[in-house]
């Protein structure tokens, strides 16, 4: 009897490893761009137009490892200008008299403020403590984004006594400046009364205006503003970006 013959293909005693995405693979060379300082912190990347002719590709491929670095912090984007390599977390002084764009400005950053809304209500239970006011007295309510360099660093929201800043909303709505606005108004200076800083998960739609993924950790901070009579002007919450922040307290 003839003995039976068996042949093996090569390719079924072994699978292939399987083939990474060519986004991965710019996604990995950029980063090594950042690793290597080839670009630094605030500086522009070259144009997906530009990254696609380098790397052999279609934009929508370059788009991908872009977005994919962004999820991890390490540019981001700004409308109509381009991608940009993160800054290093900014230093963020919470003392009695420091002022938002003065602050940033003073490290070399471009401050910035977006309203996100302006509204009038009534206070509830915290508002009308903090601001020394009855249940249900109207507070003027402002809902913003703050912005460093252009990228998103907190989601704040101030509160007002309405009674006492009749055309506040009308201010802030021409220029976005709390400053500016309390001046028109009558305040000419205030302090920081109290500070409190805790640590919280983002909400989806914090997450989605910081452009943080799901669960990112965001530091909370809580703060009354009082003028020179030590009456309350500003009841304010902030929620920073807890990886694009470092918080520092001072007399300052």
């Amino acid at each position: 009897r003839s003995p039976t013959l068996l042949f093996f293909a090569p390719d079924r005693l072994m699978s292939k490893p399987a083939r990474q995405p060519v986004w991965t693979s710019i996604a990995r060379d950029l980063t090594e761009d950042l690793a290597q300082a080839r670009y630094a912190p605030g500086d522009k990347l070259p144009t997906e137009a530009q990254l696609a002719a380098r790397f052999g590709v279609n934009r929508h491929t370059v788009r991908r490892a872009l977005g994919e670095m962004a999820e991890q912090g390490l540019v981001h984007a700004r409308r109509g200008a381009g991608v940009f390599v993160a800054q290093k977390p900014t230093d963020y002084a919470l003392g009695q008299r420091v002022r938002y764009h003065e602050n940033l400005a003073a490290q070399g950053r471009l401050p910035g403020k977006e309203v996100l809304s302006l509204e009038r209500r009534a206070a509830d239970r915290t508002e009308a403590k903090a601001l020394q006011l009855e249940i249900g007295d109207e507070v003027l309510v402002y809902d913003g984004l703050s912005l460093s360099d252009g990228q998103p660093l907190s989601v704040f929201r101030s509160v007002f006594p309405a009674a006492r800043f009749p055309g506040l909303l009308e201010r802030l709505r021409e220029g976005g400046s709390v400053t500016e606005a309390l001046r028109g108004e009558g305040v000419a200076d205030y302090r920081r009364a109290s500070t409190r800083i805790t640590a919280e998960t983002a909400s989806a739609t914090q997450a989605l205006h910081l452009r943080l993924p799901d669960g990112a950790v965001m530091l909370r901070t809580v703060g009354i503003n009082v003028d020179a009579e030590e009456q309350p002007v500003e009841y304010g919450i902030s929620w920073f970006a807890g990886d694009r922040v470092t918080l520092t307290v001072g007399e300052g």
